[in-house]
C-alpha cells in the first residue's frame, strides 16, 4: 500500500492503540496519528445553539485537546492527502467531519476509510477504495446533540431553582429513570396474594421407606448451611429412583387453593391414596442457538454471565477491537466493532465458523445451510454483529496475552459466534401423569424431565438446566411417597431492573441506541436518580421527584412513545435525508411552551408535602413526607409551629433515633444516632442547642475527633488577617487559614520553614498573589520555564 508518488497521506483514528495497530498494515506514505476521541464540540458554557438562527451550532475546540489539534495541524502541512479512519457509527462519522473542518483540507484531498475490524485485509480493502463523509449521518448525529442541549440546558437549571442544584435532565436519561420509578411504583403498590402447593416426592422402590432419609437429607445442618443445592438434590432422586411432581388437577379441575384450609383438605385426602403412572409422553425438542451478538445483547450477556457492567463491558470490547499485542504475531485487533444493532454476518465469516466446526467439531455439528440470523427494522444492515476477526485465534491459544477481563470478554465472543452457526441441541423430553383416586376425585400429579440427546451448539455454549432425571417407569408401575407436604406461597412483586434487563427494556422500547445505552446507565447513577443494590436499581428520593416533575410539565419528553418517535427521526435523518432543521423545529414549538409553563407553575420539591400514617410524637398532630437536602423526610404538618422531624427509610417507614451509651464531649448528654448525607453520625440529644457531631467507621464504631489545628505564626498572604495553621488530612498535614471557610488558602506543609525565614526577614506575606506565588514556587507559564531555567 506504499504510495508511489513520494509524497505522504495523513492517516487519523480516535486513539493511540487503533493508531498502533493500524500502521502495521500501511506502508511508509502514511502517518498514522490519533485524535484522542472528538476534538471539537459545542462549549460547555451556555448553549451555543442559536435557535432563534435555525438552531445554527456553535463550536470550539475541546478543552485539553487544544495541543492534541496542533500537533495534527503540523502533521497535516507535511501531507498532502488526508484519510479519515474514525469508528464507523454515527460518533465517528462526526469526529471525521470535525477534524476535516479543522485541518482544512479541500474535498478533493480528503477521504473517510471504513472498516468493521482492524485486521490486514480489512484495513487494505478500506484504502484500496476510500469513500467520502457521509453527510447525512453527520447531520444526524449534529441533531442529536443538539437536541440534547436544548433539553439539558434549558430543563437543567429549572431542576436546579424548583428542586436542588446540580441536577440535570436528559432526552433519553430521563425516560430511563423514569421507567425504574415506574417500577418502583409497580413494586410498592403490590399487594401478595397467597397460594398453596401439594409437591410430592415419588420413588419406584416400593420396598424401601426414605421418608426420614430425604427429611435428613434437605434439613440444613447448621445456621450458615443453605441446604443441598439443587444439583445435589437432582444427585441423591436418581440415586434412590425418585423424582419430584407437583398436584395439577383434582377431577376435571385444575388444582388451586388460596387458604391452608383449601390445601389441607385436599392434602389429608392424599394421605391414603395409591400413586400410579397413568400416562407416559415423550416428544424431542430442540433448543437453537442465539443470535451473534449485537451490543445489548453483548452487555446482557458479560452481565449475566460475568457480572461485568454495561460501562465495564464497552471499556474491554473497545481494547479487544483496537488491538492486542500479541507477541511475535504483532498487534492484532481481535473482534468486529462492538457498536452495533445488526446480526449480520459476512460470508466470509460464516465460511471460517462453518470450516472451524466441521474441522474441530465434526460434520454432524454443521447445519446443512448457514444459520440466518435477522435484525430489527432500525438497524443498520451495512454493520456486522460482534464476532472474533480471527476464529482459528481460540481463547486459549492467546489468553497469556490478555487480561483475565479481556479473556473472559473475548471467550464469551469467540463462544457465541461459533456456537450460532452450530446445530440446535436435542433433547427428549418426559412427562409423567400420576394419579390417585381420593374422595374428592382423581388427583393427577405431573412430573416432568428431559435427557441430552445431542449437545449441538451447546458444546462451545453452556446452557444451565435443572431439569431432574425420571427413571425408567411403565403405565400402571404403582409409586411410593417420600414426601409430601402443603406449602403456603405468596405471588412475588415484579422483580427490578438489572443493567441486563433495563438495557433489554431500552432497546425493546427503541430508547437510546447501541453507544448511548452504557453512558445512559452510568450518567442516571452518577446523577443520584437511581442506585444498585445487590445489582438491581432502586430509585432514590431525588429520582422520584425530578421524574414527577418532568412528567407532570413536560410529558412529551417524558413519554416512551415519543422518545422513540424522535429516536426514529434521527434515524431517518440519516437514512432517508430527512431535514434536521425541520426535526428540531418540529420538536422545539411544543418544547417552548411546556418550558414557558413549567417556569412560571412548577413548585418547589421543598414546599411540597404528602401525608403519612404517623402522629407528631412532640404535638399529636399528622407528620408528613418533605423532601430536603438528603432526600424524603418526616416533618410535623404544623411546621413552622412544631419543628418535630425525622429521617425515614426507602420504604418511607419512620426511624427513630437510637440513644447510644456515647456522651456528648461538650456537655455530657446522651449521643443519639442520626442519618445525614454522608451516611450515620451520632449527634447531641440536646440539638439545636448543642450542635455536637462524632463520625463513625464502617463498623459503627466513634472514630477519634481531629486534633484540633496547630498555630504556625505565619501570615495568610491572601486575606492578610488571617494565619496558616497546619491542619491534618487522608493524604497528611497541610496548612490552611485559620479563617477557614471565608479563606481558603492552602499551602503545602513542606514551605513552612521557608515562610518562616521569609516572614522573619520582612518578605512576608507579599504585596500581591503573583509575588506570592513566585516565592512558593508557584508560577505558572513562560514564568514557570524561566524560574526553571535560573533566569
Amino acid at each position: 500500500m506504499t504510495k508511489s508518488n513520494g509524497s505522504k497521506a495523513l492517516v487519523i483514528v480516535e486513539s493511540p492503540a487503533k493508531a498502533k495497530t493500524i500502521n502495521r498494515y500501511l506502508g511508509p506514505g502514511f502517518e498514522v496519528k490519533a485524535s484522542m476521541g472528538h476534538v471539537r464540540d459545542l462549549p460547555s458554557k451556555g448553549m451555543n445553539v442559536d435557535i432563534e438562527n435555525d438552531f445554527e451550532p456553535t463550536y470550539d475546540i475541546m478543552p485539553g485537546k487544544k495541543r492534541v489539534v496542533t500537533a495534527l495541524k503540523a502533521a497535516a502541512k507535511k501531507c498532502d492527502t488526508l484519510y479519515l479512519a474514525t469508528d464507523l457509527d454515527r460518533e465517528g462519522e462526526a469526529i471525521a467531519w470535525h477534524l476535516g473542518e479543522i485541518l482544512g483540507f479541500s474535498k478533493e484531498r480528503t477521504y473517510r476509510v471504513i472498516f468493521n475490524a482492524i485486521t490486514k485485509s480489512a484495513i487494505q480493502e478500506a484504502f484500496a477504495s476510500p469513500g467520502r463523509i457521509d453527510g447525512d449521518k453527520v447531520m444526524a448525529q449534529q441533531a442529536r446533540r443538539i437536541l440534547d442541549r436544548i433539553v439539558g440546558y434549558q430543563i437543567s437549571p429549572l431542576l436546579w431553582k424548583k428542586v436542588t442544584r446540580g441536577l440535570s435532565a436528559g432526552r433519553v436519561q430521563s425516560v430511563a429513570v423514569k421507567m425504574i420509578v415506574g417500577k418502583e411504583h409497580e413494586i410498592r403498590a403490590f399487594q401478595p396474594e397467597e397460594y398453596w402447593l401439594i409437591p410430592a416426592v415419588f420413588t419406584t422402590e416400593l420396598e424401601s421407606d426414605y421418608r426420614q432419609e430425604w427429611i435428613d437429607f434437605m434439613t440444613p445442618k447448621s445456621d450458615d448451611d443453605k441446604g443441598p443445592t439443587l444439583i445435589q438434590q437432582g444427585e441423591w432422586l436418581a440415586n434412590h429412583q425418585a423424582f419430584k411432581a407437583e398436584l395439577h388437577r383434582i377431577g376435571d379441575t385444575k388444582f388451586k387453593a388460596t387458604s391452608e384450609a383449601e390445601a389441607r383438605q385436599v392434602f389429608d385426602d392424599l394421605q391414603t391414596a395409591e400413586f400410579k403412572i397413568a400416562d407416559i409422553e415423550t416428544k424431542e425438542s430442540k433448543s437453537r442457538p442465539s443470535a451473534p451478538f449485537i451490543t445489548s445483547t453483548l452487555q446482557q450477556a458479560a452481565a449475566n454471565r460475568l457480572g461485568f457492567s454495561a460501562k465495564r463491558t464497552m471499556s474491554i470490547a473497545q481494547q479487544l477491537y483496537e488491538g492486542i499485542d500479541l507477541g511475535s504475531m504483532g498487534s492484532l485487533g481481535l473482534i468486529t466493532y462492538m457498536r452495533t444493532d445488526s446480526t449480520h454476518l459476512s460470508k466470509e465469516a460464516i465460511g471460517e465458523a462453518r470450516g472451524y466446526i466441521e474441522h474441530h467439531f465434526g460434520r454432524e455439528y454443521l447445519p446443512e445451510k448457514a444459520n440466518i440470523y435477522t435484525s430489527k427494522k432500525s438497524a443498520q444492515q451495512a454493520h456486522e454483529a460482534i464476532r472474533p476477526t480471527d476464529v482459528d485465534l481460540t481463547p486459549g491459544e492467546i489468553k497469556e496475552f490478555l487480561s483475565t477481563e479481556q479473556y473472559k470478554l473475548y471467550d464469551l465472543i469467540w463462544r457465541r459466534f461459533l456456537a450460532c452457526q452450530m446445530q440446535p441441541a436435542k433433547w427428549n423430553v418426559t412427562t409423567l401423569n400420576i394419579a390417585a383416586e381420593t374422595t374428592l376425585g382423581t388427583a393427577s400429579y405431573k412430573a416432568s424431565g428431559r435427557i441430552l440427546v445431542f449437545d449441538g451448539f451447546t458444546k462451545v455454549w453452556s446452557t444451565s438446566s435443572n431439569e431432574q432425571q425420571l427413571p425408567a417407569v411403565e403405565i400402571g408401575r404403582r409409586l411410593g411417597v417420600v414426601d409430601m407436604k402443603a406449602e403456603q406461597h405468596f405471588t412475588k412483586a415484579p422483580a427490578r431492573y438489572t443493567e441486563a434487563s433495563l438495557i433489554k427494556a431500552l432497546e425493546k422500547e427503541g430508547i437510546g441506541r447501541p453507544s448511548t445505552y452504557a453512558p445512559i446507565i452510568s450518567t442516571i447513577q452518577d446523577r443520584g436518580y437511581v442506585e444498585q443494590i445487590e445489582r438491581k436499581f432502586h430509585s432514590t428520593d431525588l429520582g422520584e421527584v425530578v421524574t414527577a416533575k418532568l412528567s407532570e410539565y413536560f410529558p412529551r419528553i417524558m413519554d416512551i412513545a415519543f422518545t422513540r418517535h424522535m429516536e426514529e427521526q434521527l434515524d431517518k435523518i440519516e437514512e432517508q435525508h430527512l431535514g434536521w432543521q425541520g426535526v428540531l423545529r418540529d420538536f422545539y414549538g411544543p418544547f417552548k411552551k411546556n418550558l414557558e409553563t413549567a417556569q412560571e407553575e412548577m413548585t418547589h420539591a421543598k414546599a411540597e408535602s404528602t401525608p403519612s400514617e404517623y402522629d407528631c410524637p412532640d404535638c399529636g398532630k399528622q407528620l408528613v413526607y418533605r423532601f430536603g437536602k438528603n432526600g424524603r423526610f418526616l416533618s410535623c404538618s404544623a411546621y413552622p409551629d412544631c419543628k418535630f422531624a425525622c429521617p425515614c427509610d426507602r420504604e418511607g417507614k419512620m426511624m427513630q433515633e437510637e440513644v447510644t451509651e456515647h456522651k456528648c464531649p461538650n456537655c455530657g448528654k446522651p449521643m443519639v444516632r442520626k442519618s445525614g448525607r454522608y451516611g450515620v453520625f451520632l449527634g447531641c440529644s440536646d440539638y439545636p442547642e448543642c450542635k455536637t457531631t462524632l463520625k463513625l467507621d464502617k463498623e459503627g464504631n466513634v472514630l477519634p475527633p481531629k486534633p484540633p489545628a496547630e498555630p504556625t505564626g505565619v501570615k495568610c498572604y491572601k486575606c492578610k488577617q488571617g494565619e496558616l495553621v497546619i491542619r491534618q488530612s487522608k493524604r497528611g498535614p497541610f496548612m490552611g487559614c485559620n479563617r477557614f471557610p471565608r479563606c481558603r488558602t492552602i499551602v503545602s506543609i513542606k514551605q513552612l520553614d521557608h515562610l518562616k525565614e521569609l516572614q522573619a526577614a520582612g518578605e512576608w506575606p507579599p504585596d500581591s498573589r503573583e509575588k506570592a506565588d513566585e516565592l512558593l514556587g508557584r508560577t505558572k507559564g513562560k514564568k514557570a520555564k524561566a524560574v526553571a531555567a535560573g533566569k
